[in-house]
């Protein structure tokens, strides 16, 4: 597996973990009650609707599953790199933009992107050393 397969990887993992539903059904009693209308505007449905991603399927969450348990070949002592993978993976499955940019993630670690796009590829480079090393 190179770099550019895993990166692609943890991006897909990332998507389908932000596309899960935030929380299931509740148990919570429901009434049904009319809105009060605060405009015109909101009366005939005039406000742009809420894109939602399509449900993962199983075989997604499973492969989202193996991906982040990968995160595990980054020793403990190296906490800094699994953080950064991490974050890095967190992509919007709608419109595919990361949640955490470079510059956001360098702020977040008080260091420069630069630093913070090397520690990812270390961290990548780890993660292929120990899974082409599994296979051998």
């Amino acid at each position: 597996m190179t770099a550019d397969d895993l990166i692609a990887r943890f991006e897909a993992a990332g998507a389908t973990m932000l596309a899960l539903p935030s929380r299931g059904y509740s148990t919570q009693l429901r009434t049904t009650k009319f809105d009060v209308l605060q405009s015109a505007m909101e009366a005939y449905g005039w406000q742009a609707a809420a894109v939602r991603p399509p449900m993962p399927s199983a075989a997604e969450i499973s492969r989202m599953d193996e991906a982040f348990g990968w995160l595990t070949m980054i020793p403990e002592t190296k906490y800094v790199l699994r953080r950064i993978v991490g974050a890095r993976a967190l992509v919007h499955p709608i419109s595919g933009r990361h949640l955490f940019p470079w510059r956001r993630i360098g702020a977040m670690l008080g260091a420069d992107h630069k630093s913070a796009q090397r520690w990812h590829g270390q961290g990548i480079e780890l993660i292929v050393d120990g899974l082409n090393a599994r296979r051998k």
